[in-house]
């Protein structure tokens, strides 16, 4: 299993369960803006977006830098990483589990998915002698 922390994952996938956020982190990913910038695009108020930018921010997503009255916000893709791993091993657990599937459907020769588990398995239907 990937090691995380849960408190900074569960605060990445929160920040980016909102389309709106999702939407953000995009501009952002194409260069630096102000507040103003960002809400722009954004049919709500700027308070509604500075909210959105909060829980980008508590999620570690997003620098702010103040110049002035000025907010200027640059994306921090470093979180992202532990959420992209947390993903990867599930997908590699998913792709054996289907890869399984598939040699078991078809009768193909794919090897045996590696699972860890705490030991020997109890079988769940009688051996036939």
């Amino acid at each position: 299993m990937v090691d995380y922390s849960p408190a900074p994952l569960d605060r990445v996938f929160q920040a980016l369960s909102d389309p709106t956020r999702r939407a953000i982190l995009s501009r952002l990913s194409r260069g630096g803006a102000t507040v103003g910038e960002v809400a722009e695009p954004f049919a709500t108020s700027l308070n509604a977006v500075s909210k959105h930018l909060m829980v980008l921010e508590r999620a570690g997503l997003l620098r702010r830098r103040v110049e002035g009255r000025e907010h200027h916000l640059t994306l921090d893709p470093e979180p992202l990483q532990d959420a992209a791993k947390w993903i990867a091993y599930y997908r590699g657990f998913w792709e054996r589990r289907l890869d399984a599937l598939d040699a078991l459907l078809t009768g193909g020769d794919h090897p045996k998915p590696r699972t860890q588990h705490a030991g020997p398995r109890k079988s769940r239907r009688p051996r036939r002698r």
